[in-house]
């Protein structure tokens, strides 16, 4: 069941992304060569805590951390370890989750570590690409499949390839709520937009194949043809005018 949001439950989600962005920007400029996945998983929760917030993916469905982080071939749900030690050369993406007076925000963004390819900064700059060609058509009276094939059309335009197994989600009190929002799809299908709507929106783009593999810890998925992955996300309320907000993106307006 899909539920609409109140501009006074938006407003919560608002300062929940508030907090999520400065947690993410810390986390940001710790990203260097020889620094642990682990280390960045306890700055975010030290972070997250320090704003009495809750990072909610700790211990959902058994996960272990405050943070996903997954590197390079890795495309979610790579969890920090002391033993994952970032290279030069590196892409990691980092995907947290905050819960603050019972509602959530998501947001995941990838970075290099250190120089990286032009291949590697190429899949980052077109999956942060995907992201904003979706947002052009998260306005109510448009449909799931309209942000689907805006993310499919701009990464196979560029030789890029959107990860089908995992996919957007709605949000709000939970972390995962009605609708799912595929990365791939046709115009003009599937459910129509409304204001109210709050959404994860997130383009999870490979340089090459979309098939994945799941390792044997049951929660790193990365592709078969280990080639190169990149994650853009946003949570997002869609408006009854107009685009929309990005509630995870504190100060952004689509005037400036």
């Amino acid at each position: 069941m899909i539920s609409l949001k109140n501009k006074a439950q938006i407003s919560k989600m608002r300062d929940a992304g508030k907090i999520l962005y400065e947690v993410e920007q810390e986390v940001r400029q710790a990203i260097r060569p020889g620094v642990t996945t682990a280390q960045l998983d306890i700055l975010a929760e030290r972070l997250i805590r320090k704003n009495r917030a809750i990072p909610s993916s700790l211990h959902y469905e058994g996960y272990p951390c405050s943070i996903c982080a997954s590197i390079n071939d890795e495309v979610v749900h790579g969890i920090p370890s002391d033993r994952r030690v970032l290279k030069e050369g590196d892409i990691i993406s980092i995907d947290c989750t905050v819960l603050l007076d019972g509602w959530q925000a998501d947001s995941a963004f990838t970075a290099g570590v250190g120089t990286i390819s032009a291949e590697a900064e190429k899949l980052i700059r077109v999956t942060e690409e995907c992201f904003w060609k979706a947002m052009q058509e998260c306005v109510t009276g448009k449909r799931l499949g309209d942000i689907g094939h805006a993310v499919q059309q701009h990464a196979e335009t560029n030789g890029c390839t959107p990860i089908r197994e995992f996919t957007g989600h709605g949000i709000g009190r939970e972390m995962h709520e009605d609708p799912s929002v595929l990365n791939y799809g046709e115009p003009g299908r599937g459910l129509r937009l409304r204001g109210g709507m709050t959404l994860a929106i997130e383009p999870m783009i490979s340089a090459g194949d979309w098939h994945l593999s799941v390792d044997e810890d049951g929660w790193c998925a990365r592709t078969l043809d280990h080639s190169l992955t990149a994650h853009y996300e946003h949570t997002i309320a869609v408006a009854e005018e107009g685009l929309p907000e990005i509630l995870t993106l504190p100060g952004f307006s689509w005037e400036a």
